[in-house]
């Protein structure tokens, strides 16, 4: 059984998984796009912006977030100008910073998936005189579809094992920012192993599941 603090981590981890999943779709869909489509020289640029959570160390992002996010970074000043506080150490920080460190986790399966259409059906469509918004829509999102799957799933799951940036940007604060990876940091700290095998042995259920379902799909490999 749960503790009532394991259980505030599980349900607050579960709950930034989806709002980051849903915004990264909603976000991620058209830059995917955009680089699948497009020819422009900075296509390189972008993509290595997208890519960068891939390599780069998840405390020098929340390093970097904690100073533009903070009360003197630009982003800080401006949430304050409107009124909103300053965004680290609460739970709307952590969404920003999970949308930020998921992003390529979503971004490269959709702009594969995009790729993979290939041109033909949006010329097959524009001679029934489809619009581009037409075309798209019934188009390419049906047949992207095994695309935006992998996307969520890589997306919640990638979003579910933060640690270094959640620890950064959002701290340690008991249902507010405490998700499943600080929990179980915090039982390891106590000396509390038997709580920490609770989360920890569910986490590594959840992720053999993730990468079970992702592998197990027939003629797909898990960035396809």
């Amino acid at each position: 059984m749960l503790s009532d603090a394991n259980f505030a981590a599980v349900w607050l981890t579960l709950k930034l998984a989806t709002i980051t999943t849903v915004i990264l779709l909603i976000v991620g869909t058209p830059i995917a796009w955009w680089l699948a489509r497009t020819r422009s020289k900075w296509k390189g640029v972008i993509g290595a912006v997208v890519a960068l959570p891939l390599v780069l160390p998840p405390t020098v992002l929340g390093f970097y977030l904690l100073i533009v996010l903070g009360p003197h970074g630009p982003v800080g000043q401006l949430t304050q100008s409107l009124g909103w506080g300053v965004l680290p150490f609460t739970f709307a920080g952590l969404v920003v910073a999970s949308v930020l460190y998921s992003m390529p986790f979503v971004v490269q399966p959709l702009q594969q998936a995009f790729e993979a259409i290939g041109a033909r059906p949006l010329e097959v469509a524009a001679t029934l005189r489809a619009s581009p918004w037409d075309a798209f829509f019934t188009v390419v999102l049906p047949l992207a579809k095994p695309g935006f799957i992998t996307a969520s799933i890589l997306g919640f799951a990638h979003t579910v094992g933060e640690f270094g940036v959640v620890l950064m940007i959002g701290g340690n604060i008991p249902e507010k920012t405490r998700v499943v990876s600080v929990q179980i940091y915090d039982h390891v700290e106590a000396l509390e192993y038997a709580e920490a095998h609770v989360l920890a042995g569910g986490m590594l259920l959840f992720s053999f599941l993730v990468l079970l379902v992702l592998y197990s799909r027939k003629g797909t490999s898990a960035w396809k």
